[in-house]
C-alpha cells in the first residue's frame, strides 16, 4: 500500500489531499486547505511551509504530487504562485519523497475523462472515486484529484500497472 499526498498550490489557500492506494483500490484518508497568514509575502510562505509540514508529519505519505503552474497575463501573480508551488514541492522533498508534477488538463483528463472539465465535474468524479468523502473546499478537491492522477500515472503501489493489465 502507498499513501499519496496531492497538493494544489496557492498563495492564499493551499489545498491538500491524502489517499491510500492498494493495487487498483484507492481510499480517502484526509483533505483540507492551508490558509496562509500575514501580510508579508515571506511570512505567508512560512505559514504555508509550516502547515504543509504538519500535514506531512500527521499523515506520513510515501509520495507526493503537485499541479503544474500555468502562466497567465499577470506576471507578478504567476511569480507569487510559483513561490507557493516551490513550498509545495520543497516540503515533501524535505521529507525524502519523490514529487510528481501534472498539468491541470492531465489531472482533469485522468479524473473526469476530459481535459477541460469544470470544477463541478472534477468534484463529482472525486466523490465517485472516493465514496463518503467530505470535501473541505475546491482547493482540497483539486488536491485529491492530483493525488488520484498521481496514483494512476505515478505508479503508486501498482495501481498504474493494474490498470494497464485491465486494459490489455
Amino acid at each position: 500500500m502507498a499513501r499519496v499526498l496531492g497538493i494544489d498550490p496557492g498563495l492564499r489557500n493551499m489545498g491538500w489531499g491524502v489517499i491510500d492506494v492498494d493495487g487498483p483500490r484507492i481510499r480517502h484518508v484526509a483533505n483540507g486547505v492551508i490558509h496562509s497568514e500575514g501580510a508579508d509575502l515571506a511570512v505567508r510562505l512560512l505559514s504555508l511551509h509550516r502547515g504543509l509540514t504538519e500535514v506531512m508529519v500527521r499523515y506520513a505519505p510515501h509520495t507526493a504530487a503537485v499541479e503544474q503552474t500555468f502562466v497567465n497575463k499577470d506576471g507578478a501573480g504567476t511569480l507569487k504562485l510559483g513561490q507557493a508551488r516551490g513550498i509545495a514541492m520543497l516540503v515533501p522533498a524535505q521529507g525524502g519523497l519523490t514529487v510528481g508534477e501534472y498539468a491541470p488538463n492531465k489531472v482533469k483528463k485522468t479524473v473526469v475523462g476530459v481535459g477541460h472539465a469544470d470544477k463541478g465535474q472534477v468534484a463529482h468524479m472525486v466523490k465517485l472515486q472516493l465514496p463518503g468523502v467530505e470535501l473541505a473546499g475546491p482547493d482540497a478537491t483539486d488536491a485529491l484529484a492530483i493525488a488520484i492522477c498521481h496514483a494512476h500515472h505515478g505508479g503508486a503501489s501498482g495501481l498504474a500497472e493494474a490498470l494497464q493489465k485491465a486494459l490489455v
